[in-house]
């Protein structure tokens, strides 16, 4: 374990941010190389900017210059300064295209794509979801303690595709916050995971908190011991030789909880490259098969996992409405080739 503090100073000449660390290595850690250790410890910071500013001279160990090959040890202290990019004070509003699902005078329901951020943060300040609704729609509602996110409620991966439901009035966030609060939304999620679980049905019940070696990644605790509380249900729908097609209703709403519970499984979700389901975890190792899998990894190069339905009381109706939505061609291409994929009579 390592201790760090953190404290931002403007400068004065630039529209920079510098963010300044200092760790001091336990006697516990083990030999690693001095990026990598950083990566580990600074979750929004890449690990080429680190690089780059260990080459700059913007790190210093035990008030050395070293290069990010030096393996920290025991008792070192380590100071590092970061320029990030300036939050804007106000949001771009851009004009981005938004797959409409639904819409009235109170609601609005999207079909996000992946590969975009649904708000705006840490360098990535524009081509966001939010800024799309801020150029579309004129006096969004934001939730107290969320400022900056008009019209959010909640939010999905950048990675994920999928359903969002957005607050186009004040009462609309009231009744949708409130409904998420109390775990009344009905939110269906479907995947593509690595192997088939042992239970056709069943419930994940799997408290959930980051790594403390990599904040980027949720682990998984039993019950009653570290972490939140994180509950998801899932079927099977579709076994596909080494790959199964599951559908994930959330009880909770944790960061990765669907990631981090399959990974928690053993049955990674098909391509997630946060939590293993990028590497062939199911299968032969034969040359023809790993070409198979490295292709259907080109085709989709994200994690396999779709929002693909909401449900939720009417703002103003107070009438339960269900939005669903098919599951992106990524997906669908993924599937059909695995489908006509022929497993070898000898395995």
């Amino acid at each position: 374990m390592s201790i760090g503090k953190c404290q931002k100073h403007k400068k004065m000449s630039s529209e920079k941010i510098i963010e300044k660390h200092n760790f001091f290595v336990d006697e516990k850690q083990t030999a690693i190389r001095l990026d990598k250790f950083l990566f580990d410890k600074l979750p929004n910071v890449t690990r080429n900017k680190i690089q780059e500013g260990i080459k700059n001279k913007q790190v210093v160990v035990n008030e050395k210059n070293v290069k990010a090959s030096y393996k920290v040890k025991a008792n070192d202290k380590i100071e590092v300064e970061i320029f990030k990019s300036e939050r804007p004070s106000e949001i771009k509003p851009e004009d981005i295209e938004i797959d409409i699902v639904f819409e009235d005078k109170h609601i609005l329901v999207v079909n996000k794509s992946p590969g975009m951020v649904v708000h705006p943060a840490h360098e990535n300040w524009e081509g966001t979801l939010v800024n799309a609704l801020m150029y579309h729609f004129k006096g969004l509602p934001e939730m107290e303690g969320n400022e900056g996110r008009p019209g959010l409620v909640h939010r999905i991966d950048k990675e994920t595709s999928g359903l969002l439901v957005i607050a186009k009035t004040q009462l609309a966030m009231n009744s949708l916050s409130a409904q998420f609060k109390n775990h009344s939304i009905k939110r269906k999620y479907q995947a593509l995971i690595w192997g088939t679980p042992k239970e056709n049905e069943g419930t994940i019940n799997v408290n959930l908190r980051r790594s403390l070696k990599d904040r980027r990644v949720i682990e998984g605790f039993a019950q009653n011991t570290l972490g939140k509380k994180a509950i998801t249900h899932y079927k099977v729908i579709e076994k596909i030789h080494y790959l199964t097609l599951i559908e994930c209703e959330l009880e909770t709403g944790r960061t990765h909880q669907i990631r981090a519970h399959m990974r928690h499984l053993g049955h990674p979700i098909f391509c997630d490259k946060t939590y293993g389901g990028n590497l062939i975890v199911k299968g032969n190792r034969f040359t023809n098969y790993k070409k198979f899998v490295e292709n259907s990894f080109k085709i989709i190069n994200r994690q396999a996992l779709h929002a693909k339905s909401l449900g939720f009381l009417h703002p103003k109706t107070k009438k339960e409405v269900f939005f669903d939505s098919e599951l992106p061609l990524d997906i669908q291409e993924v599937i059909k080739k695995w489908k006509k994929y022929e497993v070898p009579i000898n395995h």
